[in-house]
């Protein structure tokens, strides 16, 4: 069989728990006889985590073929207890450089170079090599980033562009949103939701399930 994609997306703001929620869905498929792995996606223009600052964006997290990787990485091999290795996380930088460098070597045939459907394609043969070479059962792939930024629109055009090459059964796509309850009125609201959800609709993409983190249990 071939291998299932399952895509999380974030809106409304950062810091929501993407990553816990990717590997919480990995594992609950690695309990149900599932071979799975996660991939996270960075689409900061950095080449590796390696040279951020720690205390802005998180210590980074070190894998065992000395990838210097996001530190969702390591929630992953911790919730999976298996070691993944440096090409699990993948930056714009990787990317433009790979293509770039194809570009410098002739191999477009002198073709106009751009971002659809060059970069995108670079993004899904990455995606699609990690389930290839590891004969996965599922790939959870987490985008980072919240929908709406200019820098995550490759990536999540490159995810819609798998849904239609997949099909439907071959893909299911995860929103992690805030449904945030104002003191002021004491009730949740879903308006932040229903924006993000309208801004992923706006580039192609219909989220199968929503993840709504709040503050109570969601209301019906």
């Amino acid at each position: 069989m071939q291998t299932k994609f399952i895509f999380v997306t974030g809106g409304v703001m950062s810091g929501l728990g993407k990553g816990v929620v990717t590997s919480s869905i990995a594992k609950l498929l690695q309990l149900s006889n599932q071979k799975v792995s996660c991939v996270k996606i960075d689409p900061y223009l950095n080449y590796d985590a390696g040279t951020m600052n720690p205390v802005a964006h998180g210590e980074v997290y070190v894998t065992d073929d000395g990838g210097e990787c996001d530190m969702d990485i390591g929630n992953y091999e911790r919730f999976l207890n298996q070691n993944l290795r440096k090409t699990h996380n993948i930056t714009t930088a990787q990317i433009y450089s790979a293509v770039i460098e194809a570009e410098r070597k002739g191999e477009y045939l002198g073709a106009c170079v751009q971002i659809i459907p060059h970069i995108t394609d670079e993004i899904k043969k990455r995606i699609r090599q990690i389930a290839a070479d590891e004969q996965l059962d599922f790939l959870v792939v987490e985008c980072g980033g919240t929908v709406g930024d200019i820098e995550s629109l490759p990536f999540l055009e490159a995810l819609r562009q798998m849904r239609l090459e997949e099909g439907p059964q071959g893909v299911l796509f995860v929103h992690v949103t805030l449904a945030p309850s104002l003191d002021v009125v004491g009730e949740q609201k879903t308006k932040p939701t229903q924006h993000s959800v309208q801004e992923l609709r706006r580039i192609g993409i219909q989220p199968d399930i929503m993840a709504v983190r709040c503050t109570e249990p969601l209301l019906e």
